[in-house]
């Protein structure tokens, strides 16, 4: 054994008894503090390390929020960049009898299985970089593709047209944020020939091996590139020692982490030693937030927190640091009057009934003043609808999107008048991300890998064809291309299951009925399972199997989204098998996001929603609190 990993073990073993010490002594403290009605509750947090500047600013971002809560208490850990010890530090938290978990990870892989586990019995909180599945109560992060799609943005522009060589620079191998981060990066990239990466180097997020590496790189290469990509701010700073060392000119670096402290991202850029780092909050402060009311159970909680990513440059670095200051700051004021006009897309299904009636009943709760128009499914008509907004001069405007195209110049139209736009229930496709301002829905490729992984886990007869009719939404609408991309993701791997024919059916009864009417008379008893994109073509394929002669849900298995009250009593009848929640009631957040906008507030990128899946003892527990 070498000296280094001897030194590693001993310092594991150090810091795993003092641990044990810490554990003992909060485990006293906190019975005396329970008993004198104190603390509620005890938290402990996971962190895989305290060395990277990013993961010590969220360590002191819990730290300072969690002082302001005197009825909890927290523990805090640090695996010092070992999986195993996380691994066991979680489990001896567990033990000790912690009431939730925050845990911030390095490597997804390795932890997820005891995340699970965990999950199983108390609340889960997952900061900074994802685990895999949704085995989890929150999640609050970035998006890493769409921060390697600006990184390759930001590329692109320091290089210019003339194009160049660029060096990748990644965290830990086959991490989730990694794969996302370098996918995101290297898509763009691609569309342009002139761009070119030519090597990509795993430095796990640490300063020195980035240094080291890329020197050994260099060692084999006849020229240095024009440009380094590095995944956080901690390998960007060791790149440029190695620059610097090496005495190399002209090499641009990009990070990412962007904290503002001595070899933070922001001070780096500010000094000129990187030129260009991306603003990745570390959710610290929003986790205690979140933590406090999901042991209260104080409100429904999102299943992702998606917070906002801003690029800082040499030039506007000075600008970015003046507008934080002036935020933290500004005044609270509780009694804030908001304007929301809202352009509903139809009154297509039981799902846009209730999100009508959420959204209507929270704006009287909040105090929101909402002017809602319907555009009976017709993108011109909706379109009119906001530019009336626009014209009223409403304070914000939000819109469920009939389509993913078409909306640039009314939405550029909005900005212009400086009114920002929220995204409900559906996303858009634009070429200027800034023209909206936040997405508060559903996660619509998870839904169709939901439905997929129950059809596969619940087969009798492995080797058997299963042919499958699905019926789809709207075409060029989100969920429809987002439930048919995760369907057919987990059913990639599964060659025995076949999809006979994907059928548009708009989301509505009708429409599923006569579609399914002529998928019968075409392949008959030949048909295995209808996956339907919402219940309401669900409902209808339902009555046209019933008419042809066969049994819903027995002859033919029936998958819906949407787990409305008529897709419950289906399930608990049996003539559904499956369904995916797909949660309409938006409104509170919506009217929430509005207010703190009109406050000035950022708000998250996208808040995603906490959503169940149902089968038929589930739905009969279910129906009698389902109001939609």
């Amino acid at each position: 054994m070498t000296k280094k990993k001897v030194y590693r073990n001993i310092m594991i073993g150090l810091s795993f008894c003092c641990l044990l010490l810490l554990l003992l002594h909060y485990k006293n403290t906190d019975k005396e503090a329970k008993e004198d009605k104190e603390v509620d509750y005890v938290i402990g947090v996971s962190q895989p390390n305290l060395l990277e500047p990013w993961q010590v600013l969220m360590n002191e971002e819990l730290t300072k929020e969690a002082a302001k809560h005197h009825n909890i208490r927290v523990i805090y850990t640090d695996a010092a960049q070992s999986a195993d010890q996380q691994i066991e530090e979680i489990r001896t938290l567990k033990a000790y009898g912690i009431d939730l978990l925050i845990v911030s990870v390095n490597h997804p892989a390795a932890l997820t299985p005891v995340i699970s586990e965990i999950y199983e019995e108390i609340p889960v909180i997952v900061l900074g970089r994802g685990v895999e599945g949704y085995n989890y109560t929150l999640y609050i992060g970035s998006d890493h593709h769409f921060i390697g799609e600006m990184a390759a943005e930001a590329s692109m522009h320091l290089l210019g047209n003339k194009g160049g060589d660029i060096i990748e620079l990644q965290g830990v191998a086959s991490a989730l944020q990694v794969e996302e981060r370098s996918k995101g990066f290297r898509e763009r990239i691609s569309e342009n020939s002139a761009y070119k990466i030519t090597d990509s180097v795993v430095a796990n997020w640490q300063r020195d091996k980035a240094e080291d590496k890329f020197k050994e790189l260099l060692r084999y290469r006849s020229n240095p590139p024009d440009l380094i990509y590095a995944h956080n701010d901690a390998m960007a700073l060791g790149v440029r020692k190695a620059i610097e060392s090496l005495k190399l000119k002209g090499v641009y670096i990009i990070g990412s982490d962007g904290v503002n402290k001595p070899d933070g991202g922001l001070q780096l850029v500010k000094e000129k030693k990187i030129d260009t780092t991306f603003i990745t909050p570390t959710g610290g402060k929003e986790a205690i937030q979140y933590a406090i009311e999901i042991l209260n159970q104080e409100a429904e909680i999102p299943k992702k927190i998606i917070v906002r990513n801003h690029q800082v440059t040499p030039k506007n670095v000075n600008q970015y640091l003046q507008k934080q200051d002036l935020v933290a700051n500004q005044p609270k004021n509780k009694n804030i009057k908001v304007t929301l006009g809202f352009a509903q897309v139809g009154k297509e299904s039981g799902f846009r009934a209730a999100n009508t009636s959420s959204i209507i009943e929270a704006a009287k709760d909040e105090g929101v003043k909402l002017k809602l128009k319907n555009a009976n499914n017709d993108q011109e008509k909706q379109i009119e609808i906001i530019r009336g907004f626009i014209d009223q001069g409403v304070d914000v405007i939000a819109f469920s999107p009939k389509v993913e195209h078409g909306w640039d110049e009314v939405l550029q139209e909005a900005k212009d008048a400086g009114i920002p736009v929220i995204l409900s229930d559906r996303e858009i496709k634009v070429k200027d991300s800034s023209l909206w301002t936040s997405f508060i829905g559903s996660d619509f490729v998870e839904e169709g890998r939901r439905a997929a992984r129950w059809l596969v886990n619940k087969r009798k007869e492995p080797g058997k064809e299963v042919n499958i009719i699905e019926l789809e939404g709207t075409s060029n609408a989100a969920p429809s291309i987002g439930r048919k991309k995760g369907f057919e993701e987990v059913l990639h791997n599964h060659h025995s299951y076949r999809i006979l024919d994907s059928l548009i059916g708009d989301f509505t009864y009708q429409k599923g009925k006569e579609l399914m009417d002529t998928a019968l008379a075409r392949y008959g008893r030949d048909i295995d399972v209808v996956y339907a994109h919402n219940d309401d073509m669900a409902i209808g394929a339902i009555e046209a199997i019933d008419e042809f002669g066969l049994r819903p849900g027995k002859d033919i298995k029936i998958i819906s989204i949407d787990a409305t009250k008529k897709a419950l009593n289906a399930l608990s009848t049996g003539k559904m098998n499956f369904s995916v929640e797909c949660n309409p009631l938006l409104g509170p957040q919506l009217m929430q996001s509005a207010k703190d906008l009109k406050a000035g507030k950022e708000i998250p990128m996208k808040i995603i929603t906490s959503e169940r899946t149902f089968t038929k003892e589930e739905a009969k527990q279910e129906i009698l609190m389902r109001h939609y």
